[in-house]
């Protein structure tokens, strides 16, 4: 068992190292990585997020543990599932004779040898879930009522973790986005002799007649300086229809 002032020191250790990764994937590779030292029994580590409506593991030990931590989702059962739906914090002490998920619990077991987890919510407010943090161990009963406590203390800066890692990358996709659709405004305005307004209109009414996000079509014009037509032509904004376009 970890003690509470070596906890406290490798927990601050454990942020800033996970504050110092460049994208939410080397975020979640670390995390992946640093989690065992917190726990005298971890032989696996999968993080879970959630994506839309959809939830997947896009990090974890080995390939086959991701493949099977993902599959509580397909098959709606698991304990990883059950912590983002409903509970914050899930042990389990055995899936081979645990009745909750006997489908993916017997998987678990054949596949893996892995006996006990825990799974923790990654959540920054009630209402902001990020995913789940799980934990397993090879030996029945391997999880403590101290491991809960400090597992929910590593999740919950996790979560901050990587909730900051995953808003960096959004902020720097949409300062990105207005760049470029910026430089793609300035080309029309000065081919064209239109004002900002009229700029812009002529983009989103292109985006729209040709199915083509905004930012991909500023993307386009900046690199090929070509406003995009058929059979390679370019076009000119008189030749447009005013159709209701969206970013």
């Amino acid at each position: 068992m970890i003690n509470d002032d070596v906890f406290g020191q490798q927990l601050a250790d454990a942020v800033r190292d996970l504050d110092a990764q460049s994208d939410p994937p080397h975020t979640l590779e670390r995390l992946v990585e640093i989690t065992p030292e917190f726990f005298e029994s971890c032989d696996f580590v999968g993080v879970s997020l959630v994506e839309r409506d959809a939830i997947r593991t896009p990090a974890a030990s080995n390939e086959r543990l991701r493949e099977l931590d993902e599959s509580q989702y397909a098959i709606g059962q698991g304990p990883c599932r059950e912590a983002i739906r409903d509970e914050s914090t899930v042990v389990v002490d055995d899936l081979a004779t645990d009745p909750r998920w006997p489908e993916w619990g017997r998987a678990m077991v054949d596949a893996l040898g892995i006996r006990s987890s825990l799974s923790f919510r990654l959540f920054t407010r009630p209402d902001r879930t990020w995913g789940a943090l799980n934990v397993y161990s090879r030996t029945p009963s391997a999880f403590t009522e101290h491991d809960v406590v400090q597992g929910q203390a590593i999740a919950a800066m996790s979560a901050v973790a990587l909730a900051r890692s995953i808003n960096d990358e959004q902020l720097a996709g949409a300062i990105e986005t207005r760049t470029v659709i910026g430089q793609a405004m300035g080309i029309v305005m000065e081919r064209y002799g239109l004002d900002e307004d009229r700029a812009f209109s002529v983009l989103r009414r292109l985006s729209s007649h040709q199915n083509v996000k905004l930012r991909d079509l500023a993307a386009q014009l900046v690199e090929t300086r070509r406003l995009p037509g058929a059979a390679g032509e370019e076009t000119a904004p008189s030749q447009v229809a005013e159709p209701n376009a969206s970013l």
